[in-house]
C-alpha cells in the first residue's frame, strides 16, 4: 500500500531525514521506533505533505504522491491521529465524529461511524455533548482516534497516541489498536512502549538521527535486547 523510498526532508536548511525507506502492505502493522528528536514525527509530516521532500519518493498503491497537498493525500485514505490530539475546542464529541465522516476504504466490510466509535469507547458516548475542551486528556485521545476512524481510512497513522496518558487509559488505547489489527486495519504507529509494540506490530523500523538503522520482525526485535539499549534507551 505505502512505499517510502530514500526520502530526505527537513526544516529550511536543517536536514532531518536521510534516505529513509519503509514499506507497509495491506493489513500490516508497522512500528517506527527511536528516541525523541530522531525524525519520527518529521517522517509523518513528510508523508502527509506538510514537509517538502528534498529527494526520494512516496507512493500509495504505486502512485507517486510527493508534492501533493495534505487534503489530497487524506482523500486517498490516509488518516492521522496527531501528536497532541488537536481536538477542536468548540465542537462536541458527536460533532467531531459527524464532521469528519467519510468513506475512503471501499474494501472495508464494516464501516466506521459515530455509533461504532461509541461502542469501542463507551466513555465518548457519555461525553457525546461535551465540547473538545471539556474532555480529559484520555478522552481527547479516544476522540482523536475515533475522528480518524470515521474517515474509514485505508492507512491509520498514530503519532505518540499513548503519550502522557494514565496507565488505565493507555491500556484501553492498546486494546483498541489490537482490535483494529484483528479486523485487518493497516496501521503505522509511532510510540515508545516497545514491549507493547512487539505484541502489536508485524515489523519495526528504528530511526537514529534521521536514518534507518534497523528493520525487522517483532520476533527479531524481542530477541535482540542490545538494540533496545543502543537505540531506544533513555
Amino acid at each position: 500500500m505505502l512505499s517510502i523510498k530514500n526520502i530526505q526532508s527537513g526544516y529550511g536548511l536543517s536536514q532531518v531525514l536521510f534516505d529513509v525507506s519503509l514499506e507497509i502492505a495491506v493489513g500490516e502493522v508497522v512500528a517506527v521506533l527511536g528516541r525523541n528528536g530522531m525524525g519520527k514525527s518529521t517522517l509523518v509530516r513528510a508523508l502527509f505533505g506538510q514537509l517538502a521532500l528534498q529527494a526520494g519518493s512516496l507512493q500509495v498503491d504505486g502512485q507517486d504522491i510527493a508534492g501533493w497537498s495534505t487534503d489530497r493525500i487524506a482523500r486517498l485514505g490516509l488518516a492521522i491521529v496527531p501528536e497532541g490530539r488537536q481536538c477542536f475546542p468548540n465542537l462536541t464529541v458527536r460533532e467531531h465524529l459527524t464532521a469528519f465522516a467519510a468513506q475512503r476504504n471501499a474494501a472495508s466490510v464494516q464501516q466506521w461511524d459515530a455509533e461504532r466509535v461509541f461502542e469501542m469507547f463507551p466513555r465518548l458516548r457519555e461525553r457525546a455533548s461535551n465540547m473538545g475542551n471539556q474532555l480529559s486528556g484520555g478522552e481527547q485521545q479516544m476522540l482523536a482516534i475515533g475522528r480518524a476512524l470515521v474517515t474509514n481510512p485505508r492507512l491509520l497513522v498514530l503519532d505518540e497516541a499513548t503519550e502522557g496518558l494514565a496507565p488505565l487509559v493507555r491500556e484501553e488505547i492498546w486494546q483498541c489498536l489490537a482490535r483494529l489489527r484483528q479486523e485487518g486495519q493497516t496501521i503505522l504507529v509511532i510510540d515508545k512502549y516497545v514491549e507493547r509494540l512487539i505484541k502489536l506490530a508485524d515489523r519495526h523500523v528504528i530511526l537514529e538521527r534521521g536514518r534507518v538503522v534497523w528493520q525487522g520482525t517483532s520476533a527479531a526485535l524481542n530477541a535482540d535486547r542490545a538494540l533496545w539499549a543502543r537505540y531506544l534507551g533513555v
